[in-house]
């Protein structure tokens, strides 16, 4: 299971996203950041008052973190996450390898990890750890615990949860399928991101039709509805899926966008490492 955590990355690129890492933290210090625009929820003592005046718009100081964080890893582990990712591999490896490096970065910088997980019938919150025996052990479980799903996910469940239940602030990473983004959803992150600095990780799904004639066996997960062979190579059916998807995948971009999430599409294993790594340093860009 730890071999997971390096697989296809050199040590270049994992000094690489310990440069960038530090880019994701903002707590109270001497330390001045940036500035944001003021949000409900926000503390009065934060406001710049001489910003606001100028601009003529409420804004709030941020300051680079001097203290250790907590990294929340939100993971769907539902039924849907039993299914394939784009490179025809299980998508829970994809998610144990996400959240595998960037816990090991936590770790590295002296933070501390929990996980919140589940679907829709329960949703558990491991206890934080501080070790990479006490990773292995989070990563074993989401593996362990998507293997043996049979729930359906349900994504605002999980953002709702963490909305109502983790008042310190922390830094959300939430990984997740390609299902499409509901109102719920964007109405979740909203109030997350009042609240903690928030990540989004999308693992893209295996394409459900085949763009060449297929013998090959692919059912839907929850459903268990067969592709019929004939339906793989008509370009007719493959124009309206991708048709689709990429107005999902706009949607979705839009909205993190607005939001100022940080986000980033996993479609392979050996993309993990790279994609991770330009998320976290436009994210260093955008700061800077």
């Amino acid at each position: 299971m730890k071999s997971k955590l390096f697989i296809h990355s050199s040590q270049k690129s994992m000094h690489a996203l310990d440069g960038a890492y530090a880019s994701l933290l903002h707590g109270r210090s001497l330390d001045f950041e940036d500035l944001r625009n003021y949000e409900y929820g926000d503390q009065v003592r934060d406001i710049d008052w001489r910003a606001t005046a100028r601009l003529g718009t409420p804004l709030v100081k941020r300051h680079r973190a001097n203290r250790m964080h907590t990294v929340l890893f939100v993971v769907d582990t539902g039924r849907a996450m039993t299914a394939l990712a784009h490179d025809e591999k299980p998508k829970k490896d994809l998610a144990v390898l996400a959240t595998g490096v960037l816990g090991i970065l936590a770790l590295r910088h002296g933070d501390d990890f929990s996980v919140v997980h589940g679907d829709s019938e329960r949703i558990r919150r491991r206890a934080p750890g501080r070790s990479e025996g006490a990773l292995e052990h989070a990563l074993r479980t989401i593996d362990q615990t998507i293997s043996t799903a049979t729930a359906p996910s349900d994504r605002d469940a999980l953002l709702s949860f963490v909305a109502r239940t983790i008042a310190r602030r922390c830094i959300v990473v939430i990984i997740t399928d390609d299902a499409p983004v509901t109102d719920e959803s964007e109405r979740m992150l909203r109030r997350l991101r009042v609240q903690h600095d928030v990540l989004w990780i999308t693992l893209r799904d295996a394409d459900p039709v085949l763009d060449h004639t297929s013998h090959a066996a692919r059912a839907d997960v929850y459903t268990r509805w067969a592709v019929p062979d004939f339906v793989h190579g008509d370009t007719e059916v493959l124009g309206e899926l991708l048709a689709q998807s990429q107005a999902d995948a706009e949607h979705r971009t839009r909205l993190l966008d607005r939001l100022e999430i940080s986000h980033t599409t996993l479609d392979t294993q050996d993309d993990a490492v790279p994609r991770l790594l330009r998320m976290l340093n436009r994210r260093a860009h955008v700061r800077n």
